[in-house]
């Protein structure tokens, strides 16, 4: 199965992240979530960016919070509202909301 996940809370969620496997994964990091994607003090990167997926963030969230594309780790790609829509009918079967 392809599962494409929305994470939309930083606090939570990485414990349900850690018990998901799927054939083909994909995270989008999303409100809240896009703490996740951004790079932390140091040069280190959140926990969740070790697993096996394909990362995604929401720019449009990413920049209401005041980040631009360059503090975002380099495993996750930016992608508007549009891909999201695009990744939703294309390339995941199923998605799912943590």
């Amino acid at each position: 199965m392809k599962l494409g996940v929305f994470v939309s809370d930083f606090r939570s969620g990485s414990d349900v992240l850690d018990r998901l496997t799927a054939e083909k994964l994909g995270i989008i990091f999303v409100g809240n979530g896009v703490y996740h994607a951004t790079v932390k003090e140091e040069g280190k990167s959140c926990p969740v960016l070790d697993k096996q997926a394909h990362f995604y963030v929401l720019t449009e969230d990413l920049e209401s919070r005041g980040f631009t594309a360059a503090q975002v780790d380099s495993r996750v790609k930016a992608v508007t509202y549009s891909d999201v829509v695009d990744l939703i009918f294309n390339d995941y079967e199923k998605a799912i909301w943590i």
